[in-house]
């Protein structure tokens, strides 16, 4: 027996690498257990929120800096380009439009009209999602813009309870609570009140919600994945803003704009388009891997860096202690929620 053992040597040596790389793996299992916050979900978060911070900048700059008359126009142009960049890319045999679809003997078709039809609820979500945030970027400076988006959680969470059935543990729920508390302090002496302004943002949260958990719902269940979800939404809702533009007599006003072909206005405009096509994607990204309110909770962590630099470039609401008290509340409520959610708590 003395002899045998001698023989293998290495067989007790050899299980040390397997067991550590069994610790390695069921540590990274553990840092996202419980919820759908995988590595991948992470990197789309992170992704997204990179993505917004710009966007919402640029969008300011045209629509403030050097007054664009058009918020809508602004949309129709970001749709057109998306298309230009999906098309593009499918034909190229780059991207794929249905979910686990191959590249290598991909025939380049685009999506069937039964599955067209099937993202028409989703489409109609996105439209009415951006008419009303671009518009409501224009009446509210971009401070007190960001801190009344954050009360966007709770219609988030409303709304994915009567589509999807889906339930939070009291901790995340409690989360989403101190981000309202924090969010109603912040503004609280706001001096600029403007009741159209306001109730644009309140309605852009509120279509923002019914969008968010309209992917969840409708998304998952058509097949495609995140690229082919934006063609839909180009091609269903590129149309209908086209004519609703023609109707409000915008694209006169877009015609007629000053400093149309201005250098610096088409650099903004195209980063804006560009930015807005980066983002659409994240966003189907990040909600499809992890959830409607994760998406909502990476927009109210962004807000950080987007207050930061809207108040650096646009001015606006004063950073009093009370507003630096209800941005503290409402950054510690996001943090609490990203932990809960990483930790499947």
């Amino acid at each position: 027996m003395a002899s045998n053992s001698s023989k293998h040597p290495m067989l007790p040596i050899s299980t040390a690498p397997m067991e550590e790389k069994e610790k390695l793996i069921k540590a990274d299992e553990k840092l996202f257990k419980g919820s759908a916050m995988t590595k991948r979900g992470a990197y789309a978060a992170i992704s997204y929120m990179s993505c917004a911070v710009l966007l919402v900048m640029f969008n300011k700059a045209a629509l403030t800096s050097y007054n664009f008359p058009s918020a809508n126009v602004i949309t129709l142009f970001q749709m057109i380009c998306s298309c230009a960049f999906l098309y593009t890319l499918r034909r190229w045999k780059l991207i794929t439009f249905t979910a686990g679809e191959s590249l290598v003997g991909s025939d380049g078709t685009f999506v069937p009209l039964k599955t067209l039809m099937h993202t028409l609820p989703l489409s109609a979500a996105y439209l009415l999602y951006m008419l009303a945030t671009m518009e409501s970027v224009r009446g509210v400076n971009v401070p007190m813009y960001t801190t009344l988006r954050r009360t966007t959680v709770v219609f988030t969470m409303i709304m994915e309870y009567f589509l999807t059935g889906q339930k939070y543990t009291p901790p995340v729920i409690g989360s989403v609570g101190l981000i309202v508390v924090g969010a109603f302090i912040a503004g609280a002496r706001d001096l600029s009140f403007d009741f159209y302004g306001y109730a644009v943002v309140l309605i852009a949260n509120l279509t923002t919600a019914v969008y968010l958990a309209t992917i969840a719902r409708i998304g998952k269940s058509s097949g495609l994945n995140s690229f082919g979800l934006m063609w839909c939404n180009g091609v269903l809702c590129g149309p209908v803003l086209l004519i609703w533009i023609f109707i409000r007599g915008d694209v006169e006003m877009a015609i007629n704009f000053p400093h149309l072909f201005s250098p610096g206005f088409l650099v903004v405009m195209l980063l804006s388009c560009i930015l807005a096509f980066f983002l659409n994607y994240s966003i189907f990204l990040n909600t499809t891997l992890n959830s409607a309110l994760t998406q909502t909770i990476c927009g109210n962590l962004k807000d950080l860096f987007t207050i930061g630099l809207g108040w650096m470039l646009f001015g606006g609401l004063p950073f009093d202690s009370l507003n630096v008290a209800g941005q503290f509340l409402g950054f510690l409520g996001s943090g609490l929620y990203a932990y809960y959610k990483v930790m499947g708590k």
